[in-house]
């Protein structure tokens, strides 16, 4: 049983602050990686995980990113550190959180993309022009920001 289900049997559905991180893959051609989801059902966001005892944000950033795509990066630059009420997570059981994100980009992952089916559908690499619309709401914002300020392929694929 990890850090945040022995929380939630002392705490039950109270709100709680949880620090996660994500990883914005760009592979070679300047593809971003983005997982699509179980939950919520269908739709796509950055792969990333929940901080467990111990850890630091670059930790869980390589940790749940290997767990989800058995993917590793050496290198992480952060993007930005994501906190506030607009962050606050009603869980469909009922679990109440708010979620201090630590997104960081990588570039050329090491490794064979496997997609863990207990949390993932499907992985796709996109071009930043051809995003799909069913982004996490909170993911898309990180995307916009890193597109914006930190993607450096210059050449555009049409």
């Amino acid at each position: 049983m990890g850090y945040i289900e022995e929380l939630r049997k002392l705490v039950g559905h109270r709100p709680l602050i949880f620090v996660g991180s994500v990883v914005v893959v760009v592979d070679e051609q300047g593809r971003i990686l983005l997982q699509q989801r179980k939950f919520p059902e269908g739709a796509w966001g950055i792969p990333g995980g929940l901080m467990e005892l111990g850890e630091s944000t670059e930790d869980v950033a390589r940790r749940a990113l290997f767990e989800e795509t058995r993917l590793q990066v050496d290198e992480l630059t952060l993007i930005n550190v994501y906190s506030g009420p607009e962050h606050f997570i009603r869980a469909a059981n009922g679990d109440e959180f708010y979620v201090v994100t630590t997104a960081y980009y990588a570039e050329n992952a090491i490794g064979n993309l496997v997609v863990d089916p207990t949390e993932s559908i499907t992985f796709s690499y996109f071009y930043p022009h051809e995003l799909p619309e069913n982004i996490v709401g909170s993911h898309k914002d990180i995307l916009d920001e890193f597109l914006s300020k930190h993607y450096t392929f210059l050449s555009t694929v049409n």
